[in-house]
């Protein structure tokens, strides 16, 4: 149920800021609820939606009202609120394989080398497309509720770290790190 992306951030035209501009926004799931009152059925509309600019940047956002383009109009604000920034391996594909998890929703994503695509499930794919991911395998294991698996997502997205953050922790230069890296991958290999 991914929609296509709106260049103008999905305010129908009035936008004139760059802010607008740089977000993508998909649609991901429409939820349509009904209290029953004297005169029969009201209906209530929930959205889910993810916002990115593609180049690392996503958010997620949840609207609700009684129309669906107000309860969208809302769900795209909140999105654009709620945005992270995820580290990107030559703005392609992940550093590392990461889990996470949410509810009863797990996750697990792994690097890919170029010319893999994005593969992932309905939601997942919402959430890579917009952040500019272009090389990933994914895995939605447990709930497949389109919040859960979003959430889970984001709690393993939040958990990628760059080299240059692990060496800044480590108090070590980016090149040493790497060049460890390799040594104890053919460390490995000969070991096998």
């Amino acid at each position: 149920m991914a929609r296509e992306p709106r260049r103008d951030g999905g305010r129908g035209g009035h936008g004139g800021d760059r802010e607008a501009s740089e977000f993508i926004d998909k649609l991901v799931h429409i939820n349509r609820v009904a209290k029953v009152v004297k005169g029969g059925r009201r209906f209530g509309f929930a959205a889910l939606v993810i916002v990115g600019d593609q180049k690392g940047r996503v958010g997620f956002g949840h609207g609700k009202a009684r129309e669906v383009p107000e309860a969208i109009r809302k769900a795209t604000e909140a999105a654009k609120r709620n945005v992270t920034r995820v580290p990107l391996r030559e703005g392609r594909t992940l550093h590392h394989d990461v889990d996470g998890r949410h509810g009863a929703g797990r996750v697990h994503l792994r690097a890919a080398p170029a010319g893999t695509g994005i593969i992932a499930g309905g939601p997942m794919r919402a959430v890579f497309e917009s952040l500019g991911v272009q090389d990933v395998v994914a895995k939605s294991i447990g709930s497949s509720n389109p919040y859960n698996v979003v959430r889970a997502t984001f709690d393993a997205l939040k958990h990628v770290d760059s080299p240059r953050s692990v060496a800044a922790r480590r108090n070590i230069k980016v090149s040493e790190l790497q060049s460890r890296r390799r040594e104890g991958g053919e460390a490995e290999a000969t070991a096998e």
